[in-house]
């Protein structure tokens, strides 16, 4: 017998349900691929075609995301223009704070998209050691 297991990581699930303005946006923003919904909760595209491995990389992202948020960590370090750009056009270029969770978020998951700095991987191994405690 298969057992029902659950996602969870840092402390918080997956939520599978999509509701109604959810999957509007996801319709509309096939490029965001999973999120940190508003009831603490991860989501995922339903219309995403990222393989096992992705999903499983942004989860992790999202999850650090709403750790972040829930531990009102500081996030004041410097964003490259290069990331800066790279963020354009998106809703992150017109909240910083976003653009650095999701800077340091997707350092924390491995993603190469972040092009990290030292400063910025630094201060992800002080937050991390601030997790722990």
């Amino acid at each position: 017998m298969k057992k029902n297991t659950q996602w969870s990581h840092l402390g918080y699930s997956e939520r599978k349900k999509i509701y109604e303005g959810e999957d509007k946006y996801f319709k509309a923003n096939p490029n965001v691929t999973g999120m940190a919904a508003e009831d603490g909760k991860v989501i995922m595209n339903p219309y995403s075609t990222l393989t096992a491995p992705e999903r499983n990389a942004v989860k992790k992202n999202e999850a650090f995301r709403l750790k972040l948020r829930d531990s009102n960590v500081n996030l004041d370090f410097n964003v490259t223009p290069e990331q800066k750009e790279f963020f354009g056009g998106t809703e992150y270029s017109s909240n910083e704070n976003a653009m650095r969770e999701t800077i340091l978020a997707r350092i924390y998951s491995g993603d190469p998209s972040a092009k990290a700095t030292q400063e910025q991987k630094n201060i992800l191994q002080q937050i991390l050691k601030g997790f722990k405690k």
